[in-house]
């Protein structure tokens, strides 16, 4: 496995290995030792999404004591992810970094504690599959707005389908920890 740094080095692109043949191909998408070698904490939970071309789901993330490293594969389909820095002491506070995932590439992205996350689905049908360091909390989750100009995400759809609750989230500027 690959560990790539982004713009802001704590998010990592996580480049498996693909062994192509005849009938389709074998990926490598997790390998508990390479992961525990970058520092990176065990998982306690998987977790699926599926969505149609536009949905965006997110950006959300916890706060401590439920903080929540998610390590996230696109399985079918591609989508335009992305985590964006929420720790207010940190240099790349209110930054983000955006990666494409995509179904027929063996790479994940490393979303650690921290980082509000989320992902808009580029094709019908685009299965997400996430593993999670910690589990869900209603009390210590959090949401910014997508569509918040300030956080400059250029999100690959123009059009977009939220949530309620992600259509009514704060903006950057008004978040609270």
């Amino acid at each position: 496995m690959e560990f790539i740094s982004t713009e802001i080095p704590d998010v990592m692109i996580v480049r498996g290995k693909r062994f192509p043949d005849d009938r389709g191909f074998f990926s490598e998408l997790y390998k508990e030792k390479a992961f525990s070698d970058k520092n990176i904490p065990h998982f306690v939970q998987d977790n699926m999404s599926e969505s149609k071309a536009g949905v965006v789901r997110g950006l959300h993330w916890q706060v401590e004591p439920f903080g929540q490293g998610k390590l996230v594969t696109c399985i079918t389909g591609s989508i335009i992810d992305v985590a964006v820095d929420v720790r207010p002491e940190s240099a790349h506070y209110g930054k983000h970094v955006a990666v494409t995932l995509d179904s027929r590439e063996a790479i994940a992205l490393w979303v650690p504690v921290g980082f509000a996350h989320g992902f808009q689905a580029l094709e019908d049908g685009t299965r997400v599959f996430y593993k999670v360091t910690n589990y869900w909390s209603k009390e210590s989750e959090r949401a910014l707005n997508p569509l918040d100009p300030a956080l400059g995400i250029n999100w690959s759809q123009k059009e977009f389908i939220l949530s309620k609750k992600d259509a009514e989230a704060p903006n950057f500027d008004s978040i609270v920890h």
